[in-house]
């Protein structure tokens, strides 16, 4: 349909019909999208296909900055720090709630006005230290390196704030790498709901029928569920049930497995 509609505007346009001497097609690249074809004037965008990527406990290993500032907002409530392998099973749902699960773990309550204070001291010693410790996990940029190559747009769809998750990209100096970067705040909703999903593909011009969500929790399974995204569930993220149990369609333990699954699944 779209070949068709394409040709039609064409020819209006007063290209030639039935000469293929006189049809000259020029190609330009355009960092969103593949080959765009230009006929006198015309230009058509392809969908192309998507793989979508969590990024806590997914593409990088944050849990090591999030503890400390975790342990910052729970030492200004009296509460007992958290280790970082208590934090791996605590992350997911953004600061607020990695801070409620924090003083639940203490059984320490507190009202909406000591949690909106106590979130505020979080935000700002992570913003300030959002790098100390975070770091990509091993084969996250030669699989980045394949998909852009293979001519996959890649973006993030995390539940991290959308500015936290630019200033950790900025960080490590791969912010650039992504056509979107989808914070928790971005769109109207956020994962498990697929719309979270949907909409950041919508954005980017993917391909809905070509779409791969790769994370290491159940929002990601679940949101990729319910949006008709097949999905690749890490075994070493951030998650309190073990990957295999939420049935992802496949289960890796390395991002270098994620290749011949991506191939598979996008049928690139």
């Amino acid at each position: 349909m779209i070949a068709i509609e394409f040709l039609n505007r064409y020819h209006a346009a007063g290209g030639p019909a039935n000469s293929s001497a006189g049809l000259r097609v020029k190609f330009q690249w355009v960092k969103s999208w593949r080959h765009v074809p230009d006929m006198n004037g015309f230009s058509m965008t392809v969908p192309v296909p998507t793989v979508l990527f969590d990024l806590d406990g997914t593409l990088v290993d944050t849990a090591g900055d999030l503890t400390e500032a975790l342990n910052v907002s729970l030492d200004a409530g009296n509460a007992e720090p958290v280790s970082v392998d208590q934090v791996r099973t605590m992350i997911g749902q953004g600061a607020r709630k990695l801070i409620q699960r924090g003083f639940a773990l203490a059984k320490l309550d507190f009202s909406a006005d000591e949690l909106d204070n106590l979130v505020g001291i979080f935000m700002n010693h992570y913003r300030a230290n959002i790098n100390n410790h975070s770091v990509f996990y091993p084969a996250a940029l030669e699989i980045l390196d394949q998909l852009e190559e293979a001519g996959v747009r890649i973006a993030i769809c995390t539940n991290k704030s959308e500015a936290m998750a630019i200033t950790l990209m900025d960080s490590l100096g791969h912010r650039d790498r992504f056509a979107m970067i989808a914070g928790g705040d971005t769109h109207a909703v956020n994962k498990p709901d697929p719309g979270h999903l949907t909409l950041t593909v919508e954005a980017i011009g993917g391909d809905p029928e070509r779409v791969v969500m790769i994370g290491d929790s159940f929002a990601d399974v679940e949101a990729a569920r319910r949006a008709g995204y097949p999905c690749i569930g890490v075994s070493f993220g951030y998650t309190d049930t073990p990957m295999r149990e939420l049935g992802p369609d496949f289960v890796i333990d390395t991002l270098s497995e994620i290749w011949p699954h991506a191939q598979q699944l996008l049928k690139l």
